[in-house]
């Protein structure tokens, strides 16, 4: 699952987290595939739904609705076995510098998508309507209505009226971390 957050964030193959360059092909994953694998189900570990469960917990006490790449980052600090264990034994890491790299670098919005970075800041509004929004995720607007009304995506009603406005800081809200299977 590590390495399915940090194909996330890598670049080039290529993760840079805090002073740290990890790099995806020493760590042994093709960062060159498309990743297009065939979907199967899978079951997790206890060990695995105990991080995602972290991971949640981390997410809600910075008042998010679900959790994030970063919140899985965060979720690791802990750990000393696997993947994990294997960087902070190799790169000396503290779970210290590690919740620090990860803060650090979603400060410098590096987690940020491309929809938030991609307008000039002078045509940025802050509310969008929902087919705005929706073009902005290039998602369908069905779909984007299906996350308002299950409570992923918050959205604000003009008062009086039917019609309804989304926060383009709320956008952020639908994404999540890809599990990679294996």
């Amino acid at each position: 699952m590590l390495l399915g957050c940090f194909r996330t964030l890598s670049q080039f193959g290529i993760v840079q987290l805090g002073s740290w360059n990890f790099d995806l092909e020493a760590l042994g994953m093709d960062w060159l595939s498309s990743g297009e694998q065939k979907k199967t189900k899978v079951a997790y570990s206890q060990e695995v739904v105990e991080l995602l469960d972290l991971a949640s917990q981390i997410a809600r006490a910075d008042g998010a609705v679900s959790a994030t790449v970063e919140d899985l980052l965060a979720a690791y600090a802990g750990r000393t076995d696997g993947l994990m264990g294997k960087l902070k034994r190799e790169y000396t890491i503290s779970s210290a510098d590690w919740r620090a790299a990860v803060a650090s670098a979603v400060h410098e919005s590096r987690f940020v998508p491309p929809l938030a970075s991609s307008a000039k800041q002078s045509d940025v509004r802050e509310y969008l309507t929902p087919d705005e929004a929706a073009e902005t995720l290039a998602i369908h607007v069905q779909t984007l209505r299906a996350h308002v009304r299950s409570g992923r995506l918050p959205a604000l009603r003009i008062a009086g009226e039917r019609a309804i406005r989304i926060r383009r800081t709320d956008l952020e809200k639908v994404f999540e971390p890809v599990v990679p299977t294996d």
